[in-house]
């Protein structure tokens, strides 16, 4: 038998090798290694860009998006959405734990996983027949397995579960903007600026300005919220159209509000600057394609961009910055950071605002 691998490499079926993310396919038999976990599901949470993706493709058509997905799952042995390369994340009972098993669960924890879909063996019994196809939280029956390095949070007892699995999936999005903000804040340095753009800062930080693309959604609301606390001196939140400026607007999140199409790149710089920009930290929150030059050309030289969409081409955003002459930093957003999940929750139950997004956003799905 293959040698038990804390990473998971022995569930890989396809091709031979790799880290279960790229795998083509996983076994998910439920029989349990060493060091393993099984999961008993009862929701699972596709990330955004995949289900925009399969909600474009089918056209709105909900059974044909439910099809898909129990296509793909069968096929793969996990959730990974073989266009956008992205899953999500899942909400289940923690049914049987090996004695070799490092994560601190036990038998009836009720649990979100912190790691991707892509990674999770998974296999679903019920056909997804309580899911209308129709949003992005899916009820489901059947099992996923954890491994000794997977990440997994119990679910609090003060909030719905839906709420709680919506901000556990995009947790890191907060928490690498709360650390990054706080960096430049904390700079005792005064800057002139030039390149991109300029504004001065003081002998005690930066007074940094952080644009927040897609500013009203899940991660864009949490991240506006953990860079305020970080001692951002400006917020600005980009929309793209002025239902979400209204609501963006309500929250009281952002000091200016901006609509702007985040595949315009002059255009969404200009709303930046006029929004009192560039800013020193842009974060792309974004479900669509084709953002990253407008988030490069808002950022001032020796500025960093974070990219959180599973949507970014790092290809494009690379070359981009390259071809503009542009001095920024480029964050991946990986999803991970250390104590990401409490500082999400800790911001959704601090954070009216946030809340009230949130909870529109489900009301809509």
């Amino acid at each position: 038998m293959t040698d038990v691998s804390p990473v998971g490499l022995h569930r890989v079926l396809e091709p031979r090798g790799v880290l279960p993310q790229a795998a083509l396919r996983l076994d998910a038999s439920p029989d349990l290694h060493p060091g393993e976990i099984r999961v008993r599901v009862e929701r699972l949470n596709l990330d955004a860009a995949s289900y925009r993706q399969l909600s474009t493709k089918h056209g709105g058509d909900g059974d044909a998006v439910r099809a898909e997905v129990l296509k793909i799952i069968g096929d793969r042995g996990k959730m990974h959405n073989p266009v956008t390369g992205s899953g999500g994340m899942l909400v289940g009972v923690v049914d049987e734990v090996t004695p070799e098993s490092p994560l601190g669960l036990k038998p009836g924890d009720r649990v979100a996983t912190l790691v991707s879909l892509t990674l999770t063996p998974l296999a679903v019994t019920d056909r997804l027949s309580g899911w209308d196809g129709l949003s992005e939280q899916v009820p489901a029956s059947g099992h996923a397995i954890l491994f000794a390095r997977s990440i997994a949070a119990v679910l609090p007892g003060d909030l719905p579960v839906p709420l709680a699995l919506a901000v556990m999936d995009v947790c890191g999005a907060p928490a690498l903007t709360e650390r990054v903000v706080r960096q430049y804040a904390s700079r005792s340095v005064l800057r002139t600026g030039s390149g991109h753009g300029s504004h001065s800062g003081t002998e005690s930080g930066l007074d940094p300005v952080v644009a927040v693309i897609g500013a009203a959604g899940k991660s864009g609301s949490l991240s506006l919220a953990a860079a305020r606390r970080a001692g951002a001196a400006r917020l600005v939140g980009i929309v793209p159209h002025a239902g979400e400026a209204a609501l963006l607007e309500e929250s009281g999140l952002a000091d200016a509000v901006v609509i702007a199409d985040a595949r315009d790149p002059v255009a969404l710089s200009e709303a930046v600057r006029r929004a009192g920009g560039p800013a020193d930290v842009t974060v792309v929150c974004v479900d669509v394609p084709g953002c990253e030059g407008g988030a490069i050309l808002a950022t001032r030289d020796g500025g960093t961009v974070i990219f959180f969409s599973m949507a970014t081409s790092f290809s494009a955003a690379a070359l981009g910055a390259e071809g503009l002459a542009a001095d920024v930093t480029m964050l991946v957003g990986n999803g991970y950071v250390p104590g990401h999940a409490a500082l999400a929750l800790d911001i959704l139950r601090a954070e009216p605002g946030v809340r009230r997004l949130f909870e529109h956003r489900l009301e809509e799905a």
